[in-house]
């Protein structure tokens, strides 16, 4: 019996132990897939939302809280932004929606890294701690109660 994380006399690496076949690496183009069509998907749902505009009424639905409540939620102007940022627009996807817009930036960051990894046979994990979780969903509330207060106005879309 060979250790875990052996080599196997073909020379492939992987978990080797009783019941555990050694398999060979996947191929480049198999751990690519995954990440181009995330990337695929999201370039198909920025392009239609880019063609069919948001700010024209009909197009999409009303967000239910606010067509309920008259409450912003913290998606409210997510289409708006992603419109914008498909024509170039950052200072108006910043005014529709600015969680929204650092949300994609962070998207296309974690993206290349996967993309990277992926690349490289590497796996990807996001292995933050709970504070962290935490301290998002924090800053997530009070953009949504302060978008919807007088004095955050500016924040709304």
């Amino acid at each position: 019996m060979r250790p875990v994380g052996s080599v196997s006399p073909a020379g492939s690496v992987g978990p080797a132990g009783p019941g555990r076949p050694v398999r060979p690496p996947a191929s480049l183009a198999r751990r690519l897939l995954p990440p181009l069509a995330t990337l695929a998907g999201v370039a198909a749902a920025f392009t239609y939302v880019g063609l069919v505009d948001p700010n024209e009424s009909g197009h999409y639905p009303v967000c239910p809280l606010y067509g309920l409540t008259g409450v912003y939620c913290p998606g409210c102007g997510g289409l708006r932004s992603a419109h914008a940022v498909a024509h170039g627009d950052l200072a108006g996807a910043l005014g529709a929606n600015a969680p929204a817009v650092v949300g994609y930036a962070l998207f296309a960051v974690l993206w290349t890294v996967w993309i990277v990894r992926a690349g490289k046979g590497l796996p990807v994990r996001i292995g933050l701690r709970p504070l962290w979780w935490w301290a998002l969903g924090g800053v997530i509330l009070a953009f949504t109660v302060i978008r919807n207060l007088p004095f955050g106005s500016s924040l709304a879309p």
